[in-house]
């Protein structure tokens, strides 16, 4: 897995190395246009005005909303590609933080339309992936929508077969989603399948977790590791 400094060292290539691979079909990007371009259709078509993008890298997604008159914020842990996105995006508000250990308190005080993670929260562990699903729905506005783009599979077994068919190029210190296990944990959450190894899962504003709904008993295979 990258620090903030591999991704510092990895910002000029981004695009180019993750376009190769999508357009190859190779894990793990396999399915990033697709996704990317779905939920740019959903926040226009729902003509949701605010943007909160938690992890946006160097822009890739949210300078075309931008470039569409959406209010983009957004939190990246990487200076360098925190520089590459305000170049595109210049009245953006962009605060540089570790999401892993929190929003930046400016981020806490607005409402969104929409908020959207892609490709980022794989880094983060499923138990701090709760946490941060969680406070990011309180932040949503009514009809209001969480996206999250990533490498995610159908069922854990799924993913499984996946890593034993991608051998030592599988990265065994990245989370993936298991969408059936999620489901558990936020019942109205919905996916969708975008490629072998990718999918979106989305999230309307007023889902609660079972946590948050007071069900606490009962078996869950949601776990805080792979």
């Amino acid at each position: 897995m990258l620090n903030q400094k591999g991704f510092d060292l990895w910002a000029d290539g981004y695009d180019e190395s993750v376009g190769l691979s999508d357009e190859e079909g190779t894990y793990p990007f396999a399915g990033y246009k697709q996704i990317l371009n779905e939920i740019y259709n959903r926040v226009l078509t729902d003509q949701c005005d605010s943007v909160l993008d938690i992890g946006f890298g160097t822009g890739t997604l949210t300078r075309k909303l931008y470039s569409q008159g959406c209010h983009i914020w957004g939190q990246d842990f990487s200076g360098k590609m925190m520089e590459l996105a305000k170049e595109k995006m210049p009245e953006a508000a962009l605060y540089q933080g570790d999401f892993s250990k929190g929003l930046a308190e400016e981020l806490k005080r607005n409402r969104y339309d929409a908020i959207i993670a892609t490709y980022s929260l794989h880094h983060l562990t499923d138990g701090e992936k709760a946490g941060l699903i969680e406070n990011l729905l309180s932040l949503l506005r009514e009809g209001g929508c969480l996206y999250i783009g990533d490498v995610a599979f159908e069922t854990r077994a799924e993913m499984e077969r996946c890593s034993a068919w991608i051998g030592q190029e599988w990265d065994d210190e990245e989370y993936y989603f298991a969408a059936d296990e999620w489901m558990k944990l936020f019942p109205q959450m919905t996916f969708e399948k975008f490629s072998f190894c990718a999918g979106l899962l989305s999230f309307k504003s007023g889902t609660l977790s079972r946590k948050e709904r007071g069900e606490t008993n009962g078996e869950s295979n949601h776990t805080t590791g792979k």
